[in-house]
């Protein structure tokens, strides 16, 4: 267990070297974009929602009803970027990945590194949008800042499966279908916008599907305070059983791919 909290330590240690070297370039994604959907959807188009009364989102303003929407789909886009091209250039294209292997780590180390990486991503650009929303006013309630912790377990969520998918791949085409099919209909359709009630029945029960949609709920309840206490254990379930076994299925890919 020592051997391997250390080999993952070594991983981890590499990313975040690479990334000192890299981090302006996900300046765009990870902290404006986010804000500019905030400013926009919350501020501009949460105005008019609010000058026709706050009822139908449970008396609170717009702004506060998708910041914490907002939360955890930037968490999924997050985990998800950095689960598709990245694997697949270290198994594929600079084939780093095998250099690794030449060594003691183990692909599971590969794994356990890459994610923890992942999960660093994650945390920062979240927690920095988090700040971004208490000062705007997105947060009604101080259990809102547990929104933070929420958002890495989304992003954990989705980052082993897609990981996983990435090592069946042999080009980068099937990540289109990823970004089509599956992170932009979630986060159109996981209630970040609007109560996902609105859908029709086969459409929403789609929603309940979604890890982002656990994610947002368990999001949006903590910053309003209106937790239910039940529905967050469910939540919260849900998405470390998506983490457990989407970290298994990236183990079992990444063996496969470099152990021949």
């Amino acid at each position: 267990m020592t051997v391997a909290l250390e080999n993952g330590r070594r991983m981890f240690d590499y990313w975040l070297t690479v990334y000192k070297r890299t981090w302006k370039g996900t300046m765009i994604s990870s902290f404006l974009l986010p804000m500019l959907y905030l400013a926009a959807m919350g501020i501009g188009l949460g105005s008019f929602v609010d000058s026709n009364g706050t009822g139908a989102l449970g008396g609170v303003s717009y702004l506060q009803f998708i910041a914490p929407g907002l939360l955890a789909s930037t968490a999924l886009q997050i985990a998800v970027g950095e689960s598709t091209y990245p694997v697949m250039s270290g198994l594929k294209w600079q084939k780093f990945f095998h250099s690794m292997i030449a060594t003691p780590l183990r692909p599971a180390d590969v794994v356990y590194g890459q994610l923890a990486f992942i999960a660093f991503r994650v945390l920062s650009s979240c927690a920095v949008f988090l700040v971004i929303i208490a000062l705007f006013g997105g947060l009604k309630s101080p259990l809102g800042i547990l929104g933070l912790p929420v958002a890495l377990l989304v992003g954990m969520a989705v980052a082993g499966p897609i990981a996983a998918y990435a090592t069946t791949l042999e080009n980068d085409s099937g990540f289109a279908m990823v970004f089509r099919f599956g992170v932009v209909p979630a986060f159109l359709f996981s209630g970040a916008f609007f109560p996902v009630s609105q859908l029709p029945n086969w459409i929403e029960w789609l929603a309940y599907v979604s890890p982002l949609w656990h994610g947002v709920d368990l999001c949006r309840n903590l910053s309003l305070g209106t937790v239910n206490p039940w529905l967050a254990l469910v939540n919260v379930v849900y998405l470390l059983a998506w983490f457990i076994a989407g970290t298994w299925l990236a183990v079992r890919g990444f063996t496969r791919k470099l152990i021949r």
